[in-house]
């Protein structure tokens, strides 16, 4: 049944991920695992937080050689000259941020999205009227309004806290009404000993693919060459974002710094919160994330002018 899904739904559906798929096209310092598709537009936004574009750039970087991403090209020069790059390493000596409290409006209602794998782990994208963002649920903080454009998971945690990095990190990304990215928010999630609301209300998690996926061959008919699949992509699935909001205490607890996309071009400018609480996720819940997701994590940069918890 899975195989059907991921048949009909890579004909029927274009991935709405710009990561959505794998290539083969790598530059020769690179690991063949993981590779990951340049993002080509102009606006410099991060493959990982654009869950709209579905261009197909070329493959040039990994998320396993990412403390080299600045010598790739001349346009990831902000990967090794950045200021403000993410992620960093939290600690509890930084204390926890008493400034830019995020409060959030129409996480209550349900919404309605696409269920996929962005090729690294389970995302959704948030439906919404061509170039308006406003009617999506929002995060407001300091004089900033942002929207909600979608959610993704990597693995493990890009953040550690403490020295101790979770399982994984689901990353709520929100963008201002042109629709730029200006805001995440990481929810670090551990297995716990009880089912986590948000994930049972959504469909069965979709495999990450890693390159050209055959159909298995009995499964071809004979004497027809073996086809390829990108990741399935569910629509109308619907889901409440208050879900997640209610597993961190609707993050009442958090850090925040000045940031930047953790994948090239590496942009900065990125306000990111971190909430404090981490989610749990019943055991079966984790294995299925897990299972559903492949490496995903940059390598943590030096602190230097993120301004952590600062006014």
């Amino acid at each position: 049944m899975l195989l059907q899904l991921l048949l009909v739904t890579s004909i029927a559906v274009t991935p709405v991920f710009s990561c959505a798929d794998h290539t083969g096209r790598q530059r020769g310092h690179l690991s063949p695992r993981h590779l990951k598709r340049q993002e080509a537009s102009s606006n410099g936004s991060n493959p990982a937080l654009d869950v709209t574009n579905s261009s197909e750039p070329s493959v040039d970087w990994a998320y396993d050689a990412s403390y080299d991403w600045g010598a790739i090209q001349p346009d990831y020069s902000t990967c090794q000259t950045g200021t403000q790059q993410s992620p960093i390493a939290l600690t509890l000596t930084n204390g926890l941020s008493l400034y830019h409290h995020p409060t959030f409006d129409g996480y209550d209602r349900n919404v309605t999205g696409n269920w996929t794998n962005w090729s690294y782990g389970p995302s959704f994208t948030l439906d919404h009227l061509p170039d308006d963002y406003t009617t999506l649920p929002s995060m407001s903080y300091d004089n900033v309004t942002a929207y909600l454009k979608g959610w993704h998971i990597h693995a493990p945690a890009d953040h550690s806290v403490g020295g101790d990095r979770s399982k994984a990190e689901m990353h709520l990304v929100n963008v201002d009404k042109t629709g730029h990215e200006v805001a995440v928010l990481a929810i670090r999630l551990d297995p716990g000993t009880a089912e986590m609301p948000f994930f049972t209300q959504l469909p069965e998690m979709i495999p990450f693919v890693t390159g050209p996926s055959r159909i298995p061959s009995n499964d071809v008919a004979p004497g027809q060459p073996a086809r390829t699949v990108k990741p399935a992509v569910v629509e109308d699935v619907s889901m409440n974002m208050e879900l997640a909001l209610d597993r961190v205490d609707r993050v009442n607890e958090f850090w925040t710094y000045k940031g930047s996309l953790t994948s090239p071009p590496c942009g900065e400018g990125i306000r990111w919160f971190v909430a404090r609480t981490i989610a749990f996720t019943s055991v079966d819940q984790m294995k299925m994330i897990l299972g559903a997701s492949t490496y995903s994590a940059r390598q943590e940069q030096e602190v230097w002018l993120h301004e952590i918890n600062s006014a």
